[in-house]
């Protein structure tokens, strides 16, 4: 969430970051900046009556005690009107802070200087290519007729269980799951993070906290008897631990990573890009967290990208990166790096991780914040990343590791499944 303070003193800035977004609704920057002068000077007006009153029973006090008892009574009558506008005038401050909080949730956060405007992935910026795509086979097929081939993943059964989008892996299937779930968690452990297992169920204040609500409220699975909603991304719990936190600024940067499963309904996602992995209900997900210095998040940001295409390299996939451009970006980020692998099997690219840097967007509802030397409270910067998302680095590696004998294990899992090919 935006600070008004910025708004106010930014206008001309925050609209053309804005329309770098191509914000539908940039009227409402002058609407919170209209309501945020009433609301300032209610702020004023009360404070101003509120030290009338405090000053007249202080006076009340004084004469009481020196027995003017008629003249205090006399002031008592006349502070009753300063009773009755302070109520009128905190009744008034509320439901203004309360419009006002109503729009700023409205607002998407602030792209970087560096984010170009745009409006559909086409308009991405390819920062970097790195590797050149696998020699397949002639008879090359794609993840899911290999997945039927080699009986590791069933698609069938999942809708039998469950629903479209809800996969049952098998045998080794299964077990290739799990290393890559080891080999990213111990890759994170080693890079520094420290690892948390956290809840897959979270309250609406932490859905709020990292701007999953009410912006993406559509996508989530919400379990209304208990009003908990089902994780999208690990990123929720985690950056939650630091809700309500002030934090030292000697214990940034906080480096968390997690393992959880993550539920999304992708609600009008069809067709044949959404196809077996592409796009699914319910998938894994190792995730990064960041809470960092405001002075340090883009350098953090620069870092962690660097990480998740360390992993790619140690996989062997072929893989481009992209700085997302203003249309494509999450509501929260302010900058964004996706990775995409190459599949020669669909001939597109397949996005296998984003990583963002949301700066003060998340701190801003969760106040997560810390104090400096000078021992004043600011607020944090956080970033996420996924490092990796399984679906569709299952289907990279299936798709690019396929011969005409089977499906070769990337060198560095295999001490983690046990077994070196799926034939």
């Amino acid at each position: 969430m935006l600070q008004v303070n910025y708004i106010r003193e930014n206008r001309e800035k925050v609209l053309e970051r804005l329309s770098v977004r191509n914000f539908k609704q940039p009227e409402l920057v002058d609407e919170i900046i209209k309501i945020d002068e009433e609301r300032r000077s209610t702020q004023t007006s009360l404070d101003s009556i509120s030290a009338e009153a405090n000053a007249a029973a202080k006076q009340v006090g004084d004469l009481m005690r020196a027995g003017k008892k008629e003249e205090a009574e006399a002031i008592k009558v006349q502070t009753t009107t300063c009773k009755e506008n302070i109520k009128s005038l905190t009744e008034k401050l509320t439901e203004l802070e309360k419009a006002q909080f109503n729009l700023l949730v409205l607002l998407p956060n602030l792209p970087h200087d560096l984010v170009k405007p745009g409006t559909t992935p086409e308009e991405n910026e390819v920062v970097l290519v790195n590797g050149e795509p696998a020699q397949l086979p002639k008879d090359a097929k794609p993840h899911w007729e290999l997945a039927t081939k080699y009986d590791i993943i069933d698609f069938e059964l999942g809708v039998k269980i469950t629903g479209a989008g809800f996969p049952v892996y098998k045998g080794k299937g299964a077990r290739l799951q799990r290393a890559l779930i080891n080999f990213f968690l111990d890759e994170a452990i080693a890079a520094g993070y420290k690892e948390v297992q956290v809840p897959h169920l979270v309250n609406a204040a932490s859905g709020f906290g990292t701007g999953q609500l009410p912006d993406k409220e559509g996508q989530m699975y919400h379990s209304t008897v208990d009003d908990l909603y089902l994780i999208p991304t690990a990123e929720v719990p985690v950056t939650n631990l630091y809700r309500d936190v002030i934090l030292k600024e000697d214990e940034l940067p906080i480096k968390n990573t997690a393992y959880t499963p993550c539920f999304r309904r992708e609600a009008g996602s069809y067709g044949s890009h959404v196809r077996g992995l592409n796009r699914l209900h319910q998938f894994d997900k190792v995730e990064l967290v960041q809470v960092t210095h405001p002075d340090k998040s883009y350098e953090t940001l620069e870092d962690m990208s660097t990480y998740v295409q360390s992993l790619l390299q140690k996989l062997g996939l072929h893989y481009r990166v992209l700085r997302l451009c203003g249309g494509d970006m999450g509501f929260g980020s302010a900058m964004t790096y996706d990775m995409e692998t190459w599949s020669a099997s669909q001939e597109r690219w397949l996005e296998v991780s984003s990583v963002s840097n949301v700066e003060t967007f998340q701190s801003n509802r969760s106040k997560i914040r810390f104090k400096g030397k000078e021992g004043k409270a600011q607020l944090a910067h956080t970033l996420n990343g996924s490092a990796l998302a399984l679906p569709r680095i299952v289907a990279s590696i299936l798709e690019n590791y396929q011969t005409e004998n089977g499906i070769k294990i990337p060198e560095v899992l295999v001490k983690y499944t046990g077994f070196d090919m799926i034939d």
